[in-house]
């Protein structure tokens, strides 16, 4: 039996902003169209869903974004959308525009959104969009690219200044639970040591690494942390500057900067790609599923499995990254 054909879709922004998602918006706004599809904007997220803030969205209302940082829908977390009541009430808003089906681009709390409309019938897609790259099902999420190379670019010039001042610093990345970002920018920066959440690391075990690095004569040192390890960052660069390590300790945390900027090229042609994958996935009849990167090729994962499975940082980076710290 064919699937009902899809007349009206909507596209919403929800979570933490990762560069792409406006890339993604206008692939899916134009694919919709080439597909003979209404597409309507969610301003907003989830309450905008709520809410019904819904805008029409045609091929000039989406053009000049492409290389465009951050969401032109905004994007936002939602308390009220928790409740059974909210998750009701954004259904009943979605009837009422007659939409037919739903793209979420966000990362897993936004994906455990989309989870909760399908459960109640609604036909979703989502599209992994995460700075953290930590959503299981897919190889490269919207926006990591682009982190990772305002993360080197930030860490080259602090080394400029480390080896001029001969000072040690802790970088921190974002990532949450993930250490993804900061063993890829270990990696590719010739960093001294990655400090992951998955992997315990004495403090006396960084300091030795520290000392090490002057005592072979190194000009400084590069640390670079993921948020989510402990102690968190600041508490332990107080913890190595008490130590006569050789180097001064400095501690830098990038922050949001890692969130913002053009998104990079790669990331521009990942989410074209995601944004046109979701739209035939819905035009076939493969709904509440999101769009998982696999080698080359996009295949539709099942948002139950995505939600259900953890994703860590592969081992054979963070190898990768102690031996090149030699």
């Amino acid at each position: 039996m064919a699937p009902n054909r899809v007349k009206s879709i909507a596209v919403l922004t929800s979570g933490g902003d990762a560069p792409g998602m406006n890339p993604c918006i206008r692939a899916v706004v134009r694919a919709g169209l080439a597909n003979d599809i209404k597409v309507f904007g969610v301003e907003g997220g989830y309450q905008g869903l709520i809410r019904g803030t819904f805008r029409p969205l045609g091929a000039r209302d989406v053009g000049g974004i492409l290389q465009r940082g951050g969401t032109i829908l905004q994007t936002a977390r939602s308390a009220e959308f928790r409740e059974r009541s909210g998750q009701r009430e954004a259904i009943r808003q979605l009837n009422n525009a007659e939409i037919d089906a739903l793209v979420v681009l966000g990362g897993d709390g936004s994906l455990n959104g989309a989870m909760k409309l399908a459960e109640q019938g609604v036909a979703v897609v989502g599209v992994p969009a995460s700075i953290d790259n930590d959503i299981y099902g897919t190889d490269m999420c919207i926006g990591v690219d682009t982190a990772l190379n305002t993360i080197v670019d930030g860490i080259d010039k602090l080394r400029d200044t480390a080896s001029s001042h001969s000072r040690a610093f802790l970088v921190e990345t974002m990532g949450r639970n993930s250490g993804y970002l900061a063993t890829l920018a270990g990696i590719v920066t010739g960093a001294e040591m990655v400090l992951v959440p998955e992997v315990q690391t004495p403090v006396a075990e960084i300091a030795h690494t520290i000392e090490e690095a002057y005592l072979r004569g190194k000009t400084h040192a590069i640390i670079v942390v993921a948020e989510g390890f402990k102690p968190s960052t600041t508490d332990l660069g107080h913890q190595i500057d008490e130590m006569d390590l050789g180097f001064t300790t400095r501690v830098t945390i990038l922050g949001h900067i890692q969130r913002g900027g053009k998104p990079s090229a790669f990331d521009r042609q990942l989410s074209t790609r995601f944004g046109i994958k979701a739209v035939e996935f819905l035009t076939r009849g493969q709904t509440n599923v999101m769009t998982g990167l696999n080698g080359r090729e996009i295949l539709p994962i099942p948002i139950e499995t995505v939600i259900s499975q953890p994703k860590q940082v592969s081992m054979e980076y963070l190898e990768m990254a102690r031996m090149m710290a030699r």
